[in-house]
């Protein structure tokens, strides 16, 4: 009887082949050796990986077909993953060679970081102030007499607050050269826009875009307007009478502008919370659908960055909102013309405000440093 020879390897399989799936159409991207089973490319579930042959000397038929599986889907999904893992590796590196002396010396270098330096340290010696006067009168001291250095000490204190408040008033003038500038920059355009109506002397005046901006551009206009003219008053060229008036303007512009604020955040917040929902239901749905992050790593990891990200920017809308709120209270005592307690609640949320705002701020320049040092 005649032999019949079949094709065989003289080595055994080093390695099992690989069975991946295109983690980007989520379908299997391999055929069965048999023409007798095919697995069903709309499963959810991920392919076994077939063992390799423990059998010296056996011959297994298709060898090629696995050797090309071999170059495709898994060296693709090893390469990004490889890629992530540099990422991740590159930022941990970048975030350890920021210091924060280098953090906070960017900070101050802004007006916006002196600003909050100068505010925390106003309102820090206004907390003292008002804790000293609290003591006092809850010990039964009044009728003591103080010692004069202690006087000297609580004059020197509030002095110091005054001048703080004043030269935090000087940072920020001229303050309504940005939404002017944005206002310039509307009425440009518009007027280019216009092309032929230009040219007719249908050109709309300034005073028609200025009245249709959007009204919070309108109120920082306004506010640093009035803001300026109390501060002239303040350093002693102005009268009263006109500083009290551009103070009293100030006031309720900030007290409507943090109003929009605030339904502005509270916007931004529900679009925030919709977008990490949809992240949620998209993992727990994977998860319930039997894929992992071994069947499906690019996917998951991608979801999960997002929920981090989202979860992250949600933190920060949250102590804005809350910074919002303290500044809400502080003006409407200067607003309402409100008497009790005031100098300890406005003191108290000045202070809380001030933190709240540097920490953001702080947060931002130690991001913009991190990009930087990543490249």
């Amino acid at each position: 009887m005649s032999s019949i020879s079949f094709p065989s390897n003289n080595s055994s399989f080093s390695s099992a082949a690989s069975f991946g799936h295109d983690e980007h159409s989520r379908t299997p991207s391999f055929d069965n050796v048999g023409d007798g089973f095919r697995m069903n490319p709309l499963s959810a579930h991920p392919p076994r990986t077939p063992r390799s042959s423990i059998v010296v000397g056996s011959s297994v038929y298709g060898t090629e077909v696995y050797n090309k599986l071999d170059e495709t889907p898994e060296t693709k999904t090893t390469y990004e993953e490889d890629s992530e893992d540099e990422d991740d590796k590159t930022r941990a590196e970048a975030e350890g060679r920021v210091r924060k002396e280098e953090i906070w010396r960017d900070l101050f270098t802004t007006s916006n970081g002196r600003d909050k330096a100068l505010k925390i340290m106003q309102y820090s010696l206004r907390l003292y102030l008002v804790f000293h006067r609290g003591l006092t009168a809850t010990t039964m001291l009044k009728s003591r007499k103080s010692p004069s250095w202690e006087a000297d000490i609580l004059n020197r204190f509030e002095s110091t607050a005054s001048g703080l408040s004043l030269t935090r008033r000087c940072l920020i003038l001229f303050n309504w050269l940005v939404p002017l500038t944005s206002i310039m920059e509307q009425h440009n355009s518009a007027a280019g826009s216009g092309g032929s109506s230009s040219r007719k002397g249908k050109r709309k005046p300034l005073l028609h875009t200025l009245l249709n901006s959007p009204p919070p551009v309108l109120l920082d206009l306004l506010c640093g307007a009035a803001d300026d003219v109390y501060t002239f008053h303040r350093l002693g060229m102005l009268g009263p009478k006109l500083g009290e008036r551009a103070g009293r303007v100030a006031d309720w512009c900030w007290f409507a502008g943090t109003l929009v604020n605030l339904v502005e955040n509270t916007v931004e917040r529900g679009v925030i919370l919709n977008l990490q929902h949809e992240v949620e239901s998209r993992l727990y749905a994977e998860s319930m659908s039997g894929q992992t992050a071994k069947s499906n790593p690019t996917a998951n990891k991608i979801d999960d960055k997002e929920l981090v990200r989202l979860q992250k920017q949600d933190f920060w809308i949250q102590v804005t909102r809350l910074k919002l709120l303290m500044d809400l209270i502080f003006v409407s005592y200067n607003v309402f013309r409100l008497n009790r307690a005031k100098r300890p609640i406005q003191t108290a949320t000045g202070f809380a405000a001030a933190l709240l705002s540097t920490a953001k701020l702080y947060d931002r320049h130690k991001t913009t440093l991190i990009k930087a040092a990543k490249h």
